[in-house]
């Protein structure tokens, strides 16, 4: 998968955007480069609920919570959020979202015929869905006559008959949601009610429905799943999260109460978001759990070959090259690990907390991707830079290259030192573009 173009017309603190991701440059790796306050955060979380979330029922809270305020002007029944092209791995997919009245989604529900020939049914309506639908209302009408044998007749009349009378049924008794299960079909796109959301929460009568279109021969809900498994975001835990609800949001701003507290909203949030990476330190019990896959691993290559294979050294041999002076000590049956280092000639024992917030970040980011196995996906970070030194700040562009190379990356950053490791090119700026400002 890889993200080629994002246009986001307004939202937020979002205007006019509209930002290519090229997916021959290499590495496929971008910085997103803005002002503070400039939206690197917003966008990269409105990409990530929006391609993650859409397919999961059970995650639509979020992409509700994101856009509450999100309005349509009054007079409009359609406003565009979002649109995205994305390369498939041998085409290219145009996503839009877009938020809409009642009245609209209404519009859009009318069953559909071929327009070239106003004679035949619109080949998307599916004909079990149909039949089990009118058994289920016990339909008079469909129990006097067989009218389900006209979807498949071959003559004109017939079909012709089918046309109005279901046209007529549907004024009566709209089977939109029922039937199709919030999935339109028309002949020039592919259409999927996602949720309403409103824009606040106060006044339920401020309601809007958000829709998906796609412009490709895939069928909705299996890209929007395919694309869900297919795209992540990691970012520090003391990032303010739109996706969150209000009342959570302003936890962050306030002293804990009742037990109350963002990073505990937060990692609630992780629980259901199983793409979603809230960074801060390393997570012994995952470096762990990483250890024990690998050593598993080697075993189900020794009941194959009769020979272990070499997992397991070779993820221990790449974590203490990342720790460069450090070594990684662990304990029998993988109970626990702390590290050995040599000062002065000796030996000493060191724990996760005498690391730095650098070390144990990088190696935090090296072990979720290995843990996670990401390949082939979207990868959107922000503020990777955050504690690194310059040169680590460098580095991290050739570490992801080597950790994760069927990746593309989209990192939100403030670092030079980090966008020097790349082509002018890669970089990516959200406006107001800070070269022309310094130049002007």
């Amino acid at each position: 998968m890889h993200l080629q173009r994002v246009q986001v017309p307004d939202f937020r603190v979002l205007k006019d955007i509209d930002i290519t991701f090229e997916k021959d440059f290499f590495p496929r790796i971008f910085p997103l480069g803005s002002l503070n306050g400039g939206g690197k955060s917003t966008l990269l979380q409105l990409i990530f609920i929006l391609l993650h979330c859409s397919a999961d029922p059970d995650k639509h809270e979020f992409i509700q919570n994101l856009l509450e305020r999100f309005s349509i002007s009054e007079g409009v029944d359609k406003k565009t959020l979002a649109t995205f092209e994305i390369w498939d791995g041998e085409k290219i997919v145009n996503l839009e979202f877009f938020a809409c009245q009642d009245s609209y989604v209404k519009l859009l529900t009318n069953l559909t015929f071929d327009e070239e020939n106003k004679d035949v049914v619109d080949s998307s309506i599916e004909l079990p869905k149909i039949e089990s639908w009118l058994h289920d209302k016990q339909s008079i009408q469909f129990k006097n006559q067989n009218y389900l044998s006209l979807f498949s007749s071959t003559n004109p009349d017939e079909r012709k008959y089918m046309r109005r009378w279901l046209e007529d049924f549907n004024k009566k008794e709209p089977f939109f949601n029922e039937l199709f299960g919030g999935t339109l079909t028309n002949h020039n796109q592919n259409l999927k009610y996602i949720c309403d959301y409103f824009l606040n929460s106060s006044d339920p009568k401020l309601k809007l429905n958000l829709i998906c279109s796609i412009k490709s021969n895939h069928e909705i809900n299996s890209f929007l799943k395919n694309i869900s498994r297919k795209i992540f975001l990691a970012a520090p835990s003391t990032q303010v999260f739109l996706f969150l609800s209000p009342e959570y949001r302003k936890l962050l701003f306030q002293q804990n109460q009742e037990n109350e507290n963002y990073f505990f909203r937060t990692q609630e949030a992780k629980s259901k978001l199983i793409n979603f990476y809230p960074y801060d330190a390393l997570s012994v019990d995952i470096l762990i759990d990483t250890f024990k896959r690998r050593r598993d691993q080697d075993f189900e290559v020794a009941i194959e070959t009769g020979q272990y294979g070499n997992n397991y050294e070779s993820f221990l041999n790449d974590v203490n090259t990342l720790l460069i002076d450090k070594k990684l000590n662990i304990a029998k049956r993988l109970s626990s690990i702390n590290f050995k280092a040599e000062r002065n000639g000796e030996i000493i024992e060191l724990y996760p907390e005498d690391l730095s917030h650098g070390e144990l970040k990088r190696l935090s980011l090296y072990v979720w991707l290995k843990y996670s196995n990401i390949e082939n996906a979207i990868i959107l970070f922000d503020e990777i830079e955050i504690a690194f030194h310059p040169d680590w700040q460098y580095k991290i562009i050739k570490d992801l290259e080597e950790w994760g190379p069927t990746n593309q990356y989209i990192l939100a950053t403030h670092s030079y030192a980090l966008c020097e490791a790349l082509t002018p090119a890669h970089v990516k700026e959200i406006e107001p573009k800070l070269l022309n400002k310094i130049n002007n």
